[in-house]
């Protein structure tokens, strides 16, 4: 492997060593694959959260989503907790104002019986995350619950896209989706 020079070939060489898993497995999608990213191991390491942190700030702001343009960021627990602080932190330390918020699979019984957590999201503009994405269907559980709580869904972005069908199908909704890394970047094949 030639010598890591950017934040992003840092951040694949981490991913493969520490997340990528080989031998048969099935994914949430029911599909099957010859390996399994598991994201938890990056996305709670030391050194692979603050770079996904920014790396996915910078991301979205390539893509036309600056500080001004984003008020919030989070996703399906429990995939996207880790990548969603890991960005809230991100932009703190780049002085930018940025919060975070979990989304139950369901509303709670009890308590306020929310299904997103953390400050309010209504009339908000958020990005819904996920730390891999394989058909896009956790991403998207998260837009349904985010807009049924009154937040304005810009975009949807992950830590790591399969290329598996996420990307079309997030593209159906009308919304951009981002990724950092894909299987490529990881030297790994699509599972399509």
């Amino acid at each position: 492997m030639p010598p890591v020079s950017t934040p992003k070939e840092r951040l694949a060489e981490l991913v493969s060593t520490l997340a990528v898993v080989h031998g048969r497995v099935t994914l949430a999608s029911g599909r099957e694959a010859d390996y399994y990213v598991d994201m938890r191991r990056a996305t709670l390491h030391h050194e692979a959260a603050p770079l996904i942190g920014h790396l996915l700030l910078d991301r979205l702001e390539e893509e036309g989503f600056g500080p001004d343009d984003i008020d919030a960021v989070g996703g399906l627990t429990m995939g996207a907790d880790p990548v969603a602080a890991a960005m809230l932190h991100a932009a703190a330390s780049r002085g930018l104002e940025l919060d975070a918020f979990v989304v139950r699979k369901a509303a709670k019984e009890h308590g306020m019986g929310r299904q997103v957590e953390g400050p309010d999201v209504a009339g908000r503009r958020v990005v819904a995350l996920d730390d891999t994405s394989t058909t896009g269907g956790s991403v998207l559980t998260a837009v349904e619950a985010l807009r049924a709580a009154g937040a304005e869904v810009v975009a949807c972005a992950v830590v790591v896209d399969r290329d598996t069908g996420a990307r079309e199908a997030v593209a159906e909704t009308g919304l951009p989706y981002i990724w950092i890394l894909d299987t490529e970047d990881l030297g790994l094949p699509a599972t399509r």
